[in-house]
């Protein structure tokens, strides 16, 4: 049993130091470009690293709360970003194309979380039969 605690403890902390780097680096390529051209490489990333963060967590972890932290620092990282620092650096802006973008990773890595979240927890757990919709006999 304590193994077991043991075990999903350092999953989680393995988690959120994963999610809490990638998504860091996600804020910080969203004003990649290519000459003028905007690179949303960002947008891209928020969305595959959360659907297969999530997963990951609960498949290695077989925990549904350590399943749910790799979303909660996504969204604490990125919410952070939109807040103004002290010495007036502001990461994620909402002006101009990088705005644009900026928005598109806020949407889509919150859709793609909450997707990814809803799917875990909507899975019966390992030995639970599914319930309802179907006739008993």
């Amino acid at each position: 049993m304590i193994a077991r605690v043991l075990a999903v403890a350092g999953w989680a902390v393995l988690v959120v130091v994963v999610a809490g780097w990638l998504a860091l680096v996600e804020v910080f390529w969203l004003p990649l470009k290519v000459g003028t051209v905007p690179v949303p490489v960002s947008v891209l990333a928020a969305v595959v690293g959360n659907l297969m963060l999530v997963r990951l967590a609960h498949r290695l972890s077989g925990s549904r709360a350590v399943a749910v932290l790799p979303a909660l620092v996504w969204l604490v990282v990125a919410l952070s970003a939109t807040t103004r620092r002290p010495e007036g650096d502001l990461v994620l802006i909402g002006t101009g194309v990088t705005g644009v973008v900026g928005i598109a990773f806020l949407l889509l890595g919150v859709l793609a979380a909450a997707f990814a979240v809803g799917r875990t927890l909507g899975t019966p757990r390992v030995g639970q039969r599914p319930s309802g919709g179907g006739a008993t006999g």
